[in-house]
């Protein structure tokens, strides 16, 4: 078993794992937890009592952070026409069909999201196996298949994060990075905690959220309640 180091002994003694904490204090302590090496990724993570087997029990969708994530992130437009000068002019980085197909075919992915029109569905399933691997298959649920290819761009360079719980009922979402204001993190967190909460899937049953943690890049999990709120936290 690996010895722990002086600094995570530090670290260790100075949060309690058994807390649910606030917020803005969950936040501040994990900034204090830094190296400040690099900008670190706050992540929260969510259990939900769900059984993701049944249909009636799934959750996936995306929202809009209030404060964005932080990250630039290169966009894909599957589409043909005005479709595509609409994807380009919304800022897309790369947009095709044929041709994009094939560079996925090669194994170009140079990108992070993919968004398609809904005619360019039955040309992308040609590269769905490999497009599906690297958690990249545009899907409706995510609005990543539509017609309105601009705003679905618009909303990506913004900072719409995609969230899905796994076969054990959990969530895992990016809300911002450690140079983010301590507020702007706690309304990013808390606007993905109300909209999960939202989307309650119709099918889950008994207590629907279990637990929810914040954490970094190099962090520990610290525990939250799904009942806090970033703005009148004092």
């Amino acid at each position: 078993m690996a010895k722990s180091t002086k600094k995570q002994k530090k670290i260790a003694s100075e949060y309690n794992p058994l807390e649910v904490y606030g917020y803005q204090k969950a936040i501040e302590l994990l900034k204090s937890f830094s190296a400040k090496k690099f900008d670190e990724t706050f992540e929260l993570s969510v259990n939900l009592n769900l059984d993701t087997r049944h249909a009636d029990q799934t959750l996936r969708g995306a929202c809009l952070l209030p404060h964005g994530t932080g990250k630039k992130v290169k966009v894909a437009v599957f589409a043909k026409g005005k479709f595509a000068e609409e994807a380009l002019a919304a800022g897309a980085d790369v947009v095709g069909a044929e041709d994009l197909v094939e560079r996925v075919q090669q194994g170009d992915f140079d990108f992070d999201k993919c968004i398609a029109t809904p005619d360019m569905m039955p040309l992308i399933s040609r590269v769905g196996k490999q497009l599906g691997t690297k958690g990249l298959m545009p899907n409706p649920k995510t609005g990543t298949v539509t017609p309105d290819v601009a705003t679905a761009v618009t909303n990506i360079k913004k900072g719409s994060v995609d969230y899905r719980a796994d076969k054990t009922g959990i969530i895992h979402v990016p809300f911002g990075k450690m140079s983010f204001d301590t507020n702007k993190l706690a309304e990013n967190a808390s606007f993905i905690i109300e909209t999960l909460l939202k989307n309650k899937p119709k099918g889950a049953k008994g207590k629907y959220f279990m637990s929810a943690y914040f954490s970094t890049t190099h962090g520990p999990g610290l525990q939250v309640s799904e009942t806090d709120s970033a703005v009148s936290e004092k």
